[in-house]
């Protein structure tokens, strides 16, 4: 029996979160209380905002369903080891789908996890791995969520960082966002040492530090951090716009077409479709990728992907030449 009332509350919204319907004496069976006591518990879990819908009948039943807010989840410890690790699994690489958004889930949930379930989790990802782990580079989950954590709460972050030609330096920011590429993660914060805005490559990142100071957040230059990332990555060259025709229409390509290389749009009179993009991707990659859609296509720009299309071209002739 379940004497304590907030324990037993907890117990209660841990079996209305299975998706059934609950008779009110197996409730109570469960709980080892009487079936006034679950009518009671039902009503302060409705004064909590949780959406508990009851049928009429002979016992009378009880489910949660859908609400206009999102209440807060109660998980088992298998269930909180789930989701972990497969958060931390798409974490690892900038996977399409698992933005900003995802870190900070998986940050707030390594917060408040027990040391031996953060045990479970650590020992469970080393022991897999996946068949295939994405193009970008690896990125340890942990300093995703450390950084994901200081956005989130307005908080100077202290890192080491690599650049591209190896300079090593450490970097005091006020980070504002985390943004994906789909092929890479980085952090667009304002650097206190160079009073500026600037970029970062997550993967070249190390020791990540929450200070503990607060900050009130500045104003972005642009209207977006994903805007002034892709200005920034045109200004070092690490992104080109990307034109390309299909001799299809636009929901046959789109089907075909991987999310992180945007949307095409129809042209002409429907039976074509362009994308127009600016991406980060490798050049190599993208030339791969539209040879596998199974569509005619033609490059408009930019002119090193033609060259680069036309280099995979005679490659591929070449490997099967005299057959």
């Amino acid at each position: 029996m379940t004497t304590d009332t907030p324990a037993r509350l907890l117990t209660l919204l841990s079996l209305l979160q299975t998706p059934r319907e609950w008779p009110g004496g197996e409730l109570a069976e469960r709980l080892g209380v009487s079936r006034r006591t679950v009518r009671r518990d039902i009503d302060r879990l409705r004064e909590l905002g949780y959406p508990v819908r009851a049928t009429m009948g002979a016992d009378g039943g009880y489910r949660l369903v859908a609400g206009k807010a999102m209440p807060p989840l109660v998980l088992d410890d298998e269930e909180a080891v789930a989701i972990a690790v497969g958060l931390r699994a798409g974490a690892g690489h900038a996977l399409a789908g698992v933005d900003e958004a995802s870190v900070r889930a998986l940050a707030k949930l390594e917060q408040v996890l027990p040391a031996r379930l953060r045990h479970r989790v650590s020992t469970l990802q080393a022991a897999t791995t996946p068949l295939t782990s994405g193009d970008g580079p690896s990125i340890a989950p942990g300093t995703l969520t450390a950084m994901a954590s200081t956005v989130a709460g307005r908080e100077r972050l202290r890192f080491a960082y690599r650049a591209g030609d190896g300079t090593a330096s450490r970097r005091l920011t006020e980070p504002y966002r985390l943004v994906s590429t789909g092929q890479r993660w980085y952090l667009v914060a304002y650097d206190l040492d160079r009073e500026d805005w600037r970029t970062f490559r997550v993967d070249r990142v190390s020791e990540p530090l929450a200070t503990g100071t607060r900050f009130a957040p500045r104003e972005l230059p642009t209207g977006s951090a994903a805007e002034f990332l892709r200005r920034s990555m045109r200004g070092r060259g690490d992104a080109y716009d990307l034109e390309v025709v299909f001799a299809a229409p636009a929901e046959a390509v789109a089907a075909r077409l991987p999310g992180r290389l945007g949307v095409p749009e129809p042209e002409g009179d429907g039976g074509s479709c362009v994308l127009r993009v600016t991406t980060s991707d490798s050049l190599d990659w993208t030339a791969v990728r539209l040879a596998m859609l199974g569509v005619d296509f033609r490059v408009r720009r930019p002119p090193e992907l033609v060259a680069r299309i036309r280099e995979l071209a005679a490659r591929l002739s070449g490997a099967v030449d005299g057959e």
